[in-house]
């Protein structure tokens, strides 16, 4: 859904000024406008790029419910762009619930299997500001604490440890009691892997989210790594798991590439939106807004 025809964009106000040495090349909404529109449309809207593929009977309304104009995803994305008055910075470590920093900003935060690519996903969120060290490895199970960043006096993110293979040993002492007590929480975002689907290990953090009680959204990695068949397939079956064993999921898993980066101005957004800091001006009609209202809002 569109605020402005693709042929005009935003005007360039309304863009953060021209981009810094060392930002990745596709790190803004400015920079992604310049690709041939059908390829842009692509990167803020993944599920654009599989909906000619699915199915005419299958009903789309759970994976178009949060559909921000153009001009509420440049909103978002100023709060992810540093400055003086925005000091975008990793903020402290903790493994346990006396050790994190006391912040009464609004807060999200990742957890996923320890291979999904959340520290990759966290990196694309903070590309417009590359001073930010968030650390990648190639080897699963690198992040073994809950690591804090703050985005000036918006909110915060948090990286949690990967669950399953290589996972810290006091995972779940560390991460259940913060998902339990942490009060200033808005939302969790639950990490799959979009090329293999949702495994084991994910129904047993999708069980967790549930006992907590608390809103959590599914997003979906790596949908650049299999075809689009096997992706919808893999879209489809977790749909029906959260058709049928959630009640605090928000219904649209929120499909991204780190690598492509698609879907990470859509999820800055999202982000901006649960905090509090981006009202939205238009949504998808009908009972999109009521999903919103129940879920997001």
């Amino acid at each position: 859904m569109w605020c402005l025809r693709l042929g005009i964009l935003l005007p360039v106000p309304l863009f953060h000024a021209a981009p810094r040495h060392g930002l990745h090349k596709l790190a803004s909404v400015q920079s992604a406008s310049t690709l041939p529109k059908r390829k842009f449309q692509g990167l803020l809207y993944p599920f654009s790029v599989l909906d000619p593929y699915l199915d005419r009977s299958v009903d789309r309304t759970n994976f178009q419910l949060f559909q921000p104009c153009l001009e509420d995803i440049v909103k978002a994305e100023q709060l992810f762009h540093p400055s003086r008055s925005n000091q975008i910075d990793y903020l402290s470590s903790a493994v346990r619930m006396d050790h994190v920093p006391a912040l009464t900003q609004p807060e999200v935060c990742f957890i996923g299997r320890s291979n999904v690519g959340k520290s990759s996903l966290i990196r694309a969120l903070f590309s417009l500001s590359p001073e930010v060290e968030v650390r990648v490895s190639k080897t699963p199970g690198h992040t073994k604490k809950m690591n804090f960043f703050k985005v000036g006096k918006a909110f915060s993110i948090v990286d949690m440890p990967g669950y399953g293979h290589r996972a810290p040993t006091d995972f779940v002492d560390m991460v259940e009691p913060y998902l339990e007590t942490r009060s200033n929480l808005v939302r969790t975002f639950l990490l799959v892997d979009g090329s293999i689907g949702i495994q084991k290990a994910d129904f047993i953090a999708l069980e967790m989210c549930e006992e907590m009680r608390r809103p959590y959204v599914i997003v979906v990695t790596k949908i650049d790594k299999c075809g689009h068949g096997a992706l919808l397939t893999n879209l489809l079956s977790l749909q029906d798991v959260v058709r049928d064993r959630t009640s605090s999921c928000f219904p649209q898993p929120i499909l991204v590439s780190s690598h492509h980066f698609s879907g990470i101005y859509l999820l800055r957004c999202f982000i901006a939106h649960v905090a509090g800091k981006v009202e939205l001006s238009n949504t998808a009609e009908g009972q999109a807004k009521h999903h919103l209202c129940n879920h997001v809002n």
